[in-house]
């Protein structure tokens, strides 16, 4: 058993959490990493609107009984995003854990504070970190360059950037970016960190709702099929490699400023979310994926990947490196 500052503070039984993702952040993924001893979290934007948030959060939590959290994710949007709904919802249906990403959640910090919601905010810098300790997160989810989705623009990894953050923080530390196994997690915590963030490789589980072809891609694929887009907009996104990453490169290569209006058509979240997740074109589409695909390679249900994870790293912490240590 691996006892951290993260899983007392979230009670829960392994120093593994589900990041919130889009489409794929449901209540079925949710409860099966919280009923195998990890944070499972739904992604409250997924739903369509806070009430159909309140309707998700219920179903979650007819599939298990133990911790869960929510991801509210604060960026700008084309069309008005009622946040302080949805943050209504979380706070009325009881959720105790709260996952936030993007602008800073300095302004939802007293109301979720007053409800005993302890807020996880994700930053891909220690500034960014240094931040989120200072308006009240309890915890900062530490993302390196290696995560898929967006790593920021300081191309940062894991290995220097969970150091650096662990050196100047006080609130528990989450690593969050190219971890996948055992030796991520142990190596996690080496590095400083309480517990580890995982998206894609629990994307390549039995219980994520997204199509089986995109499960069997994230098998077949290494650590170099992900591809960087959005560069020249200064909104970094890391994405499986696919012909629509390439068209985006393409036009993103060209001479001059890009305009986000060239690239619409073929990032739309509708498109990737119909056409990869749910009828599994994955080539049809854009769709997050990590560094980690390297590390994937079979498709396990939630409870059989924390439970192995969790035995490699006490094997590694117990026996591995113990074993280097000589009194001489």
């Amino acid at each position: 058993m691996i006892k951290t500052r993260l899983t007392e503070l979230l009670g829960i039984e392994h120093p593994i959490i589900q990041g919130g993702m889009m489409a794929v952040g449901l209540a079925e993924l949710a409860a099966a990493v919280s009923n195998a001893g990890g944070l499972g979290i739904i992604t409250a934007l997924t739903q369509p609107t806070p009430e159909a948030l309140r309707n998700e959060i219920r179903r979650c939590r007819e599939m298990t009984s133990k911790p869960f959290g929510v991801n509210l994710t604060l960026l700008p949007t084309i069309n008005p995003v009622p946040y302080d709904e949805y943050a209504k919802v979380i706070i009325e249906e009881g959720i105790k854990v709260v996952e936030t990403a993007g602008r800073s959640p300095e302004d939802f910090m007293p109301a979720f504070n007053a409800a005993g919601v302890k807020v996880i905010h994700k930053c891909t810098s220690v500034r960014h970190a240094l931040k989120a300790e200072a308006i009240g997160c309890a915890a900062a989810s530490v993302d390196g360059f290696e995560c898929a989705g967006h790593p920021g623009e300081d191309d940062v990894p894991n290995l220097v950037l969970l150091p650096c953050a662990a050196a100047k923080l006080t609130i528990p530390m989450i690593a969050s970016g190219g971890i996948g196994n055992g030796q991520g997690l142990a190596a996690a915590l080496a590095l400083g960190a309480e517990g580890v963030n995982m998206g894609t490789r629990f994307v390549a589980t039995l219980e994520a709702p997204v199509h089986h072809n995109v499960k069997q891609m994230m098998v077949e694929s290494s650590e170099l099929d992900t591809a960087l887009i959005f560069r020249t907009l200064k909104n970094t996104a890391r994405i499986y490699k696919n012909s629509i990453a390439r068209q985006v490169l393409e036009i993103e290569s060209q001479a001059g400023d890009t305009d986000f209006a060239d690239l619409q058509a073929l990032v739309a979240g509708k498109r990737g979310r119909e056409n990869v997740l749910e009828k599994g074109d994955t080539d049809d589409g854009v769709w997050t994926a990590g560094l980690v695909m390297g590390l994937i390679d079979d498709i396990p249900s939630c409870q059989v990947l924390i439970e192995r994870m969790v035995g490699e790293a006490e094997a590694i912490i117990a026996q591995r490196l113990a074993g280097m240590v000589s009194a001489n």
